[in-house]
């Protein structure tokens, strides 16, 4: 990851106020060069002020090593430089310490006055002795080349080095800024990467739980309704081979409409899953095959099949477990091969009188009522009204079995309603035995299907004693 200019700052590892050791040795460097010239002028100025050249020269070591702290105190640098212009030293350190001035982050009004004093002090200087020059002979020109060399001299000294310093702070800011950018585009795209992550972990969580919910509800049912035809079939197999012969068939027609209906589910995640979501879709379609000829085997002897149709639903339920292992596996690629492959359609409203036609031939008593002008509705619309009205009911097969049921569809303006109410179920007698075994996730699963549409689920036990499902979806 790149960094910002506070945090370079940060992580230098320079001594000091620096922050790489080469900025070290390069200041060192420059006020040892800088120590060195004013050493050397030194001794011209202690001739010309008549004091001892070992004083002179000290004092122009002195002077030019304070070139060292040009980072820390750049202000300080420029005033001494000023200082020992008179002195005619110092041309190093005025140079660096202007360009490190302009550079550095001070504001520009102390740039400008301080770069104004050095232009007034080298000028002054440089007048005086270019005209010193001219006076005693040693300069043969005109009038004209004492302001024209001050002037000159003092532009040369002074401006080059601000303007260079001004743009080199500018590019350092700039670079600065680009990085501070650069960790922020970077910052937000890991944001974005972690968002992307958290809305596809979502996305594979909801396919489960879809997958699984449609699972439940094709299985369910069929299995329910499987169940109570095997546990009238034990009962009659003696008494009437013919009923018993009859509901064998209808518990293979049922098994073979279970399949079918797996069978597309698990097509659309085998073409997402790979050789997996087949080895599980092989395996539960093995299994429902099984049950199917189990099923239609048993209608050759009254006898063998109520004995074949007990372990039934236990082989149903198996195919069941292996289904959903796969459509757990195949997440969210069900929905892509879902997408190459065509959607299962699944059930519609057309197909609700065979649905409480399974549910009267397994014993129930159950009557359809519709309201309206029936009409054609959107798929998922569709699909959703059949798996409540199925699931509701499965419900009452499992726990209110015998009792008096009422489906009733309303055809509105802008919505379907459909309730499912059964009465209190008859006093818990030989029917015991064909009591099923409830998940718990019936009704919450409807209630999400209903919600995910922007409908209206409601259930709950009526005054009567019995139950009650009711759901209004937006058409």
């Amino acid at each position: 990851m790149t960094t910002t200019g506070e945090e370079h700052t940060a992580a230098g590892t320079g001594p000091w106020w620096w922050v790489r050791w080469r900025s070290a040795v390069l200041d060192a460097g420059l006020a040892l060069a800088s120590a060195a010239e004013c050493g050397g002028e030194g001794v011209r100025f202690a001739h010309d002020a008549g004091l001892p050249v070992p004083i002179g020269v000290v004092f122009g070591v002195i002077a030019g090593s304070v070139l060292l702290v040009r980072r820390k105190w750049p202000i300080a640098v420029v005033l001494v430089s000023i200082a020992i212009t008179p002195a005619q030293m110092g041309f190093l350190m005025g140079l660096v310490g202007l360009y490190t001035l302009a550079a550095s982050e001070l504001p520009r009004r102390i740039t400008a006055a301080l770069a104004a004093m050095s232009f007034a002090g080298m000028l002054i200087v440089t007048f005086v002795r270019t005209h010193q020059g001219v006076m005693s002979g040693d300069v043969t020109m005109g009038d004209w080349f004492v302001p024209f060399a001050s002037i000159t001299t003092a532009i040369g000294m002074t401006a080059p080095p601000v303007l260079l310093g001004l743009y080199m702070g500018a590019r350092r800011r700039l670079m600065e800024s680009l990085r501070e950018r650069a960790d922020s585009l970077e910052r937000e795209l890991q944001l974005l990467a972690e968002r992307a992550e958290e809305r596809a972990e979502w996305a594979r969580n909801e396919e489960r739980t879809r997958i699984a919910r449609e699972m439940h509800d094709v299985v369910a049912h069929r299995v329910s309704l499987m169940v109570v035809h095997a546990a009238a079939l034990q009962a009659i197999a003696r008494k009437d081979p013919e009923k018993a012969v009859k509901n064998a068939a209808l518990v293979g027609d049922m098994g073979r409409q279970a399949l079918t209906e797996l069978r597309e589910m698990l097509g659309v995640l085998r073409s997402g899953n790979g050789a997996d979501g087949r080895v599980s879709a092989a395996s539960s379609s093995a299994a429902l095959s099984s049950t199917s000829s189990s099923s239609s085997s048993s209608s050759s002897s009254s006898s063998g099949s109520a004995v074949a149709a007990v372990p039934l639903a236990a082989v149903g339920v198996a195919a069941a477990v292996a289904a959903s292992r796969a459509a757990d596996g195949a997440g969210v690629g069900g929905v892509s091969g879902a997408g190459a492959g065509g959607v299962v359609e699944g059930p519609c409203l057309a197909e609700l009188d065979e649905l409480v036609g399974q549910s009267a031939a397994a014993g129930m008593v159950v009557a359809l009522s519709v309201e309206g002008d029936v009409r054609a509705y959107a798929r998922e619309v569709e699909q959703t009204a059949y798996r409540v009205v199925q699931e509701a009911l499965t419900n009452v097969h499992k726990h209110a079995a015998g009792a008096k049921t009422y489906v009733r569809l309303a055809h509105r303006m802008s919505e379907i309603a459909m309730q499912v109410e059964n009465e209190c179920p008859p006093e818990v007698g030989a029917g015991s035995s064909v009591r099923l075994p409830s998940g718990g996730n019936g009704l919450l699963g409807m209630k999400e299907r209903v919600a995910a549409l922007g409908g209206v689920f409601v259930s709950g036990p009526t005054d009567a004693g019995g139950f009650r499902v009711s759901a209004v979806i937006p058409a």
